[in-house]
């Protein structure tokens, strides 16, 4: 298993398709991209911005639920894709011992993100669809915020109007 890093929530352009994308932590840093739905895209991002509703939505509530049973999430894996179906699974702590439950990766990485649990990707899948970035190179880089910096020295609070 690889650790990963949760990046973030996006939409995907043009198919208005949000997906939650993971990074390899080390090595070539592949990036892995899981298409979700858009209940869990929202309880990933209200995670990750802190946002606390005034009642527990699902996932806040399964949380609750299992911290009542005595119950910690571990760590979360990314095992494979099937049919171009991802599958993941929630390694649960018990009070009775260890325990595995199969999930879909947007419900086991929301329920990580309020647990602050580990994500991991099994080696295999990574190698069959994890994505390496494409590094820009540096003076494309430089331009870019050469670019920025021109565009702050110019821009003022008309050009909004």
């Amino acid at each position: 298993m690889t650790p990963m890093d949760l990046v973030g929530v996006r939409v995907e352009i043009p198919a208005n398709t949000p997906m939650v994308l993971l990074q390899e932590r080390d090595g070539e840093q592949r990036l892995l991209p899981i298409m979700i739905g858009w209940a869990e895209a929202s309880a990933i991002h209200y995670a990750l911005e802190g946002v606390e509703p005034p009642r527990p939505l699902t996932h806040d509530l399964f949380v609750n639920v299992l911290q009542t049973l005595g119950v910690t999430l571990e760590r979360v894996e990314v095992t494979e894709i099937r049919d171009h179906t991802f599958y993941a699974e929630l390694h649960l702590a018990t009070p009775s011992g260890p325990k595995v439950v199969s999930s879909r990766p947007s419900d086991a990485i929301a329920l990580a993100v309020r647990f602050g649990a580990p994500l991991f990707a099994s080696d295999e899948l990574l190698d069959e669809v994890g994505q390496v970035p494409a590094a820009e190179p540096e003076d494309e880089q430089e331009e870019i915020i050469d670019e920025f910096k021109d565009f702050l020295k110019t821009v003022n609070p008309d050009d909004f109007a």
